[in-house]
């Protein structure tokens, strides 16, 4: 079953120098229907404008990813890293014991567009690490491929908990079949373009929820970049 979830149904959040929109409950956004999905808990689609950003805070527990899609995300944590995430861009923390750090747009002309994506890990605890790869537009272009994995299988990032994060980049002719495993549930984010995901044509900022599907074809490509999460067939109930 393929349940979408429409861009223009998501929450917002604009505060003048952010507006965010929230695929699942975040903040002073709460529906009871879209309090995360399996082990997915938060997907914003955070845009910031130029020279602004999110001052230093704090985190525990949770593996949080950042997805850059536009502009340069500056970020500096409470483990003396510092870096600029661009466009292909792939940053994973695990937040463990606990870390705190700030992202800023680093432009004080462009605005500065990313996903942040949160994955409730599978134990608490752990030392705080830090990732940072840059995946090529080849790599994605008419494909699916690996960035996050959790044991960093075939070069991705690692994350505390059995979930893997695909991304693709489909334009035209370009398809790709998926076969995803047994006892698995999916979901699939547009984060630019439009595609079809088995006959459902998804636009930007839509997703949509796939239980008890296992297979799943990506075509019909407009400048779409998708990601796919593969993950635990399990609801999740998380406050």
């Amino acid at each position: 079953m393929l349940e979408l979830r429409h861009s223009a149904d998501r929450g917002l959040a604009d505060h003048g120098w952010l507006h965010s929109r929230h695929t699942f409950s975040f903040g002073s956004y709460y529906d009871p229907e879209q309090s995360g999905f399996s082990d997915l808990l938060v997907i914003n689609d955070d845009r910031v404008r130029p020279g602004r950003g999110f001052d230093t805070h704090g985190h525990c527990d949770m593996e949080i990813i950042s997805y850059v899609l536009e502009g340069a995300l500056e970020h500096k944590d409470s483990m003396g890293n510092g870096s600029i995430i661009r466009p292909g861009d792939v940053q994973v923390m695990s937040a463990g014991t606990g870390i705190r750090h700030s992202e800023f747009n680093a432009s004080g002309e462009e605005p500065v567009h990313f996903l942040q994506i949160w994955i409730v890990p599978d134990r608490e605890g752990v030392t705080p690490r830090y990732q940072q790869q840059h995946i090529a537009e080849a790599d994605k272009r008419g494909r699916l491929r690996l960035i996050i994995a959790p044991d960093g299988a075939d070069g991705a990032l690692s994350v505390y908990q059995d979930a893997r994060v695909y991304a693709g980049c489909f334009n035209g002719a370009e398809q790709q079949h998926f076969a995803l495993p047994a006892d698995r549930y999916a979901y699939v984010q547009v984060a630019r373009g439009a595609l079809t995901v088995n006959g459902e044509r998804l636009a930007e900022g839509d997703g949509a929820r796939l239980r008890n599907v296992r297979e799943l074809e990506f075509g019909e490509g407009d400048n779409a970049e998708v990601l796919l999460f593969d993950l635990r067939a399990h609801e999740l109930h998380y406050h």
